[in-house]
């Protein structure tokens, strides 16, 4: 099995991809690149590669319909618009933003409301030419493809997480608790890299989260969130322990 994480960004200098390859009870780190495009995305995954994508899949469905009706002139009553916080959530957090919420204890960025929906306008663009490579695209993880979040993939796994996207020498301490704990792993070749670059480091947490993924061990949209994750997305968060990627 090959697992392809990328921690995506609005441009390409800020976009990590790695590719760790998966044998029995062992797994190794084959690749780690900071500065990739699109088209270096879409190759790697070929015909067998998993992959995991640090990036919103989609929007809140009630934001797109008021973008919609404001765009229209049809947007309700003022009275209905109160401006306050409760009436916003459901625009700016999806279905599956409230379940991870609930799962870690802090709410994602929203990709409605934060800078992310730039990176997410460049997620839509690659989830087309995806497509058209023949990658059976589906938001709501039913396939190859995952929404994968490594912070919140961290804290699920019992990592501290405290600074680590600010701070090297943090990398470098989470690096050396995860290799500990990972013996099957070999992240050798690029640890310095993973160190040296927070979204190097993210890009390999993607790819792990993404066995995890792949194998199934992740909670599930439930039948009633189904349709709503195959237009919003679905955060594919491990169900499970880390110790168990290699079996």
């Amino acid at each position: 099995m090959r697992t392809i994480g990328v921690d995506l960004a609005a441009g390409v200098p800020g976009t990590a991809l790695a590719e760790i390859e998966w044998s029995s009870g062992g797994a190794r780190l084959t690749r780690l690149e900071v500065g990739v495009d699109d088209a270096a995305i879409v190759a790697s995954v070929g015909a067998d590669g998993w992959l995991g994508l640090d990036c919103p899949l989609g929007w809140p469905d009630a934001f797109v319909d008021f973008v919609q009706a404001h765009h229209a002139r049809t947007v309700p009553v003022a009275g209905e618009v109160d401006g306050g916080a409760e009436w916003r959530r459901g625009l700016v957090y999806r279905r599956t933003d409230v379940v991870v919420r609930d799962r870690i204890g802090r709410w994602p960025l929203s990709v409605s409301t934060d800078r992310l929906g730039v990176t997410a306008l460049r997620g839509a663009g690659l989830l087309r030419r995806l497509a058209e490579a023949g990658f059976p695209v589906d938001r709501a993880a039913e396939g190859r493809l995952f929404e994968v979040y490594p912070g919140g993939t961290l804290r699920i796994w019992g990592f501290d997480t405290t600074r680590y996207r600010v701070d090297a020498a943090r990398r470098a301490a989470l690096l050396a608790v995860l290799q500990q704990r990972s013996p099957w792993f070999d992240a050798r070749p690029f640890a310095a890299l993973a160190v040296a670059s927070a979204d190097a480091f993210d890009a390999v947490i993607a790819a792990l989260a993404t066995r995890a993924a792949a194998a199934g061990r992740f909670v599930r949209p439930e039948p009633a969130d189904l349709e709503v994750a195959r237009r919003e997305g679905w955060v594919a968060l491990p169900d499970g322990d880390f110790e168990d990627l290699a079996r």
